[in-house]
């Protein structure tokens, strides 16, 4: 999130991406522990903020529904083999603000655990103040801990191009915009690597989005979880504006369009 707190952006033609987030945040009362420090709006600057941000959000959200495929994803034609025992296996991936991402794979069957954190940076701007400032060269990333005898690699790669974000719009996601919002795979293994590529290039092939795909397929380097306050943000503030607008649609399409994969825990 870029803290446009100090009011340079309001000269602006129209209420940016990460201007609109900030508004969310902060005019409307999402607590953040302090993260946006010594923002101060007087209550006719607060009142003002919240009605833009009914008539902008929803918007802005129904344009990026737009661009996502009309139907359900296929299923990846290269994929890992369902497991013949327990065992615990990780995925990491970027799409957007990890809040939703998170609630989207904490309803997967075969999911045992989604944190929200950083991928793609260093351990010493694993922050979220310098992540928000776009420049760390970390993405706002969720890592997927999951038992591959109840869901495969290329399974939670549909939920994610399929639900949880839209893989064709570049350095955003939504209302929120830059490098920290971008849409990655972060592999761990060379298959990993493998499933991921093929499945875009089919996806690609197929034509299901509008516009191209834009997700990176990058190695993962190390993953560091966020503050305690972003973890279960979702689950935590449910009747949050952001969440109500941006998020809870996600879990709703996965219930929707993944029976068989949803669960309500």
């Amino acid at each position: 999130m870029k803290d446009t707190a100090s009011g340079r952006g309001l000269g602006r033609k129209s209420v940016t991406f990460a201007y609109q987030r900030t508004l969310i945040k902060v005019a409307l009362g999402i607590n953040l522990q302090g993260t946006t420090k010594g923002f101060v709006m007087s209550g006719f600057f607060s009142r003002l903020s919240a009605t833009i941000l009914v008539l902008t959000v929803a918007g802005v959200t129904a344009c990026s529904a737009g661009d996502r495929a009309n139907n359900t994803l296929p299923s990846p034609a290269v994929d890992a083999p369902v497991a013949t025992t327990k065992a615990e296996q990780t995925a990491v991936v970027a799409g957007g603000c990890f809040w939703g991402i998170q609630a989207v794979f904490q309803h997967v069957r075969g999911v045992i655990s989604a944190t929200s954190g950083y991928a793609g940076g260093s351990a010493k701007t694993a922050e979220y103040e310098l992540v928000s400032t776009g420049e760390t060269g970390h993405a706002e990333s969720v890592k997927i801990i999951y038992d591959p005898s109840k869901i495969t690699y290329g399974q939670l790669l549909r939920v994610f191009f399929s639900v949880a974000h839209d893989p064709t719009q570049l350095n955003r996601q939504g209302p929120d915009e830059g490098t920290q919002y971008r849409s990655s795979i972060f592999y761990g293994t060379d298959d990993q690597k493998r499933i991921a590529e093929t499945y875009i290039a089919q996806l690609e092939k197929a034509k299901v989005f509008q516009r191209p795909i834009v997700t990176q397929v990058v190695p993962l380097k190390a993953f560091y979880p966020a503050e305690a306050y972003h973890q279960d943000y979702a689950a935590h503030h449910p009747n949050s504006l952001y969440i109500v607008y941006n998020d809870a649609p996600k879990v709703a399409h996965l219930r929707e369009q993944f029976p068989d994969l949803y669960t309500s825990k």
